[in-house]
């Protein structure tokens, strides 16, 4: 929506972890700035009126590099964040604060885990070779990673039929994910429920200090106002 304004410039930075990503309008960069100094050095070169954070939600380091940077800089920070998921009737939520907290529950929970924490945080169950994982990420996971272990590329949306059949497929009794929120992958939380699954929920890190997120993109485009004029 901002690339098709007349008269501003859009530059999108994507930290390079996914080989494909989808399409994106206006400019692009790939790869880090090194850290907020280089991020803020980048802000200055290019003489950025305002940046916004769309980042995924458990992207925390680059939200902290993203607010000191605007804070050295005195460039106003928008920070986009889809609302996370919240539990209807007859879920089985576990809300923790880590994958390591999701680990540590995980034996108490079940023996067959559906894991959708992403290919980077493998490390925290990789000492439950007792436990069978089924992980499912856009990249082939690496080590550290868990002995028993099935993985399945893919990348959403998806279904509540689709994710029940996977679940039912894979006899799976337990489910563990990151409150990521959003729709594109939130069906698996439907499937749990309509098969009586257990669900550990990873919480999101918190904010900065001092900064505060909006919900969706219109609500970013009217902070930005006093910025584009």
């Amino acid at each position: 929506m901002l690339a098709a304004r007349e008269g501003v410039r859009v530059t999108s930075s994507l930290a390079g972890r996914v080989t494909r990503p989808g399409a994106v309008d206006g400019e692009v960069r790939v790869g880090g700035f090194g850290g907020a100094e280089g991020l803020a050095a980048w802000l200055r070169q290019h003489r950025v009126d305002a940046v916004v954070d769309a980042t995924h939600p458990f992207a925390a380091t680059i939200t902290h590099n993203a607010a000191r940077a605007a804070s050295a800089t005195g460039t106003p920070l928008v920070v986009l964040r889809r609302p996370g998921w919240r539990p209807g009737p007859g879920d089985r939520w576990h809300t923790v604060d880590s994958p390591a907290e999701a680990a540590e529950l995980l034996p108490r929970l079940g023996r067959r885990v559906f894991l959708t924490t992403g290919r980077l945080g493998l490390a925290a169950f990789a000492h439950l070779a007792d436990l069978h994982f089924l992980l499912r990420s856009v990249e082939p996971p690496e080590p550290p990673m868990p002995p028993d272990l099935h993985v399945v590329l893919a990348r959403g949306p998806f279904t509540e039929a689709g994710e029940t059949e996977l679940l039912r497929a894979h006899r799976i009794d337990v489910l563990v994910t990151k409150d990521s929120g959003g729709t594109a992958t939130a069906a698996k939380l439907f499937a749990a429920r309509r098969l009586g699954l257990p669900v550990v929920v990873v919480r999101r890190p918190p904010l900065p200090p001092r900064l505060t997120a909006v919900p969706d993109v219109p609500a970013v485009l009217e902070r930005l106002e006093p910025v584009l004029g």
